[in-house]
């Protein structure tokens, strides 16, 4: 695995504890965030106030079922599930593309898609 790689699964891993201090290490200052159809952040304070959305309960949880890189890019993609503090529970699957700058994720692009 490599060492990017490394960095996306502490990323995903910071996630299933809500560790904020684990996830936002693993970025760089001006990071954006693009949840595709739902929001866009810019920088580490806007990313760290979506780690804990207040619509949703608790940590997901996360699965991972495959990691691919190629230069600058790590893409992740697996189900989760997670607690909508008015929906209830819900799961999903998802694709997260990184790219890095250096060693940092510089941009992360959430692709998350609801399943029944």
């Amino acid at each position: 695995m490599s060492t990017r790689e490394q960095t996306v699964h502490r990323y995903m891993d910071g996630f299933r504890q809500s560790d904020h201090a684990a996830i936002l290490a693993c970025l760089t200052d001006d990071v954006v965030w693009h949840i595709h159809g739902v929001r866009s952040t810019q920088g580490k304070a806007e990313f760290d106030d979506e780690i804990e959305n207040p619509a949703f309960e608790g940590s997901p949880e996360l699965t991972v079922e495959r990691t691919v890189g190629a230069g600058d890019v790590v893409v992740v993609t697996g189900t989760g599930a997670g607690r909508h503090r008015e929906h209830g529970p819900f799961r999903f699957a998802y694709s997260d593309l990184f790219t890095f700058r250096g060693d940092l994720i510089a941009q992360v692009d959430s692709y998350v898609v609801p399943v029944a």
